[in-house]
């Protein structure tokens, strides 16, 4: 399939199984749980019995007292003991195998193909740290400044240049993710980028 350029230049000849696979939502369900859950600390902790410092002695001899048996003053019944069933550190990853997550990318991808909400300019060169120039590049390109720009790679005076935009993120190719991906209203990638992304897919 082919692709054109916002600003109505030539069209860029792309593969299919990268930008017209079917969506499946099943499978971009399952890449961005993954994605989410490998963001996750996990660094909760409490401390069982075994872990509050204390309780070595036992309170009170076995029988004779009056009083229940006790072993420790830590047990979790008691006030300053451990916690019955602790907390522990632990690592929330889910695995998820490099074909399934580059095919949920590329359903992602497609899906904003279809509903024009992807788009496709030639490179930018900004002079200097400039919101302004960088807007103005962008209208040149044939789009605006909102929603999200794919680059090959973000420079010094790309990433500056953004900042200032609200709505408007700047990400590289390498960095790009499911979740990013999902949440963009538009996205606009340059052709460099373009290429990169449809190597590291097909």
């Amino acid at each position: 399939m082919e692709l054109n350029l916002a600003n109505g230049g030539k069209a860029v000849s792309v593969s299919d199984a990268v930008f017209a696979r079917p969506f499946n939502e099943t499978l971009v369900h399952q890449i961005v749980t993954a994605y989410l859950a490998g963001a996750r600390a996990g660094t909760k902790a409490q401390k069982n019995r075994a872990a509050v410092s204390g309780g070595g002695k036992k309170p009170w001899r076995q029988k004779g007292t009056g009083r229940a048996r006790a072993g420790t003053i830590r047990s979790p019944i008691w006030s300053g003991g451990g916690v019955t069933f602790a907390a522990v550190p632990r690592d929330h990853a889910q695995k998820v195998n490099r074909k399934m997550y580059r095919a949920g990318m590329s359903a992602i991808v497609s899906e904003l193909v279809r509903q024009d909400r992807f788009s496709v300019i030639g490179e930018l060169s900004l002079d200097g740290r400039s919101t302004k120039g960088l807007v103005k590049a962008l209208s040149e390109a044939g789009c605006e400044a909102k929603g999200l720009l794919v680059v090959d790679e973000v420079d010094d005076r790309l990433g500056y240049s953004a900042n200032n935009i609200v709505g408007f993120d700047v990400v590289a190719v390498t960095d790009l993710d499911p979740v990013t991906l999902v949440g963009a209203d538009k996205v606009i990638m340059t052709e460099n980028a373009l290429a990169a992304l449809e190597g590291w897919l097909a």
